[in-house]
């Protein structure tokens, strides 16, 4: 249950069940909208999901939020913060922060759909790409907190971008590497719907004589095992790429007819997530201080031999669906905006929340990425109270900045003045 200290809130989750080892689809954590397919179902943090195996946070795990002032967020009159109010009003228009957040005290921490509502209300007003008033408007309505966990302010923040493949909608000699539609007879299961313990934990596989069982692995899937089960929606060239798209979750396709067609994460496997970058680590092929999605890709493409049975090592795999319209869609259901949305872990911070930055800058490691998000997006690799992915757009520029960020940073959540301004009683 949430506790409260003096000039702080502290509230955490509880560590009874072991959080899921996989970092993809309904096992990740991350809920998938009924009309959107989330982008970084795997692609949270390239780097860190290539090297290490995501955890759980432990039972000891604590969000401690202390208050402090707009003067004290470090670099705070340097951001165009005008530029956070377009994926702040598809938040709104969502009402995430309001609808599913963690409560303390039986209320929110991120305060009432009234107060949301008039945030709300008040960033419609906001005349686009006017810095002053925005941050007027983030000054009035918000209360920045520090974040903590359990005092340790310090966290990883990685990113992740949207990828891009060439392909067909029919297989051929180059084109045949299959993009899979979610099989008609995987089912996932939500296990806090039948128990309250077991909230944000999910399972997946097939039904096999009225029992659930682990749907097939990727060595299986990639060796036909869904022929005549699965369904391609579309066919690249290049099982390395597909492998990447895998790890994104979400990104585009250059038809051979020059068309684009955008994919999104539609569901995955059940299998536990494996860490390639981790593996080439222990056997000497890349050292830990080199390890990069560039790295790692570097290395696959150069041992064309070696690169299948590498990748099946990762059990999970992932399926996915056309989209349509904007995107790439987040699992809060709104695009994401690159530069500007963040993946969280949900069971600390509430989709919806304004949250100020302050980590390393990964095309500049000398200087450093302080800036306003917005939490939009999660994934099972995004474990703990202080963690970030930090979303990059799509392009070869969001790719390799999205490949080298891999830092320890801090960051802030804005929660609404008014909130503040209420006592919370302890429970």
């Amino acid at each position: 249950m949430p506790t409260i200290s003096p000039g702080s809130w502290t509230y955490g989750r509880s560590g009874a069940i072991p959080g899921p080892a996989t970092p993809t689809g309904s096992l990740s954590g991350r809920k998938r909208p009924s009309d959107a397919a989330p982008l970084a179902a795997i692609g949270l943090g390239v780097t860190l999901l290539l090297f290490a195996c995501a955890e759980a946070p432990g039972p000891a795990d604590r969000l401690t939020l202390t208050p402090i002032s707009f003067a004290g967020l470090p670099g705070w009159d340097g951001d165009p913060v005008a530029a956070a109010i377009p994926p702040l009003r598809l938040s709104c228009d969502r009402r995430a922060a309001a609808a599913e957040a963690r409560s303390a005290g039986g209320e929110s921490i991120v305060g009432s759909r009234a107060d949301w509502d008039r945030i709300c209300a008040a960033a419609d007003r906001l005349a686009i790409g006017d810095d002053a008033a925005a941050r007027a408007f983030f000054e009035r309505h918000f209360k920045p907190y520090r974040a903590s966990n359990g005092g340790d302010a310090e966290g990883l923040f990685t990113g992740y971008y949207e990828a891009e493949l060439k392909g067909a909608l029919r297989p051929s000699a180059r084109y045949n590497v299959p993009i899979y539609a979610q099989p008609d007879d995987l089912i996932a299961a939500d296990l806090g719907e039948f128990r309250d313990d077991l909230k944000g934990r999910r399972i997946a596989g097939r039904v096999v004589a009225g029992r659930l069982r682990p749907y097939e692995d990727r060595a299986a899937i990639e060796a036909g095992a869904l022929k005549g089960r699965g369904r391609a929606i579309v066919w690249v060239d290049d099982a390395v790429d597909a492998f990447f798209l895998h790890v994104q979750g979400s990104g585009r396709v250059v038809l051979d007819d020059g068309r684009v067609m955008r994919v999104g994460y539609a569901g995955q496997n059940g299998h536990a997530y494996f860490a390639i970058g981790r593996e080439l680590v222990r056997r000497d092929e890349i050292t830990k201080e080199d390890v990069s999605m560039q790295a790692i890709r570097a290395w696959l493409e150069a041992h064309p031999g070696e690169t299948r049975a590498l990748l099946a090592k990762n059990r999970s795999y992932v399926f996915f669906r056309e989209l349509e319209g904007p995107g790439p869609i987040g699992a809060e259901g709104v695009p994401l905006t690159p530069g500007r949305s963040l993946a969280v872990d949900r069971a600390f911070v509430p989709f919806g929340v304004p949250v100020w930055l302050d980590a390393a800058d990964p095309a500049r490691p000398e200087d450093r990425v302080r800036r306003l998000l917005i939490a939009q997006d999660t994934g099972g690799a995004i474990k703990g109270p202080v963690r970030g992915d930090v979303f990059w757009g799509f392009g070869a520029k969001a790719a390799e900045r999205a490949g080298r960020m891999k830092h320890i940073g801090a960051y802030y959540l804005l929660l609404p003045r008014a909130k503040a301004a209420r006592p919370v009683a302890a429970r």
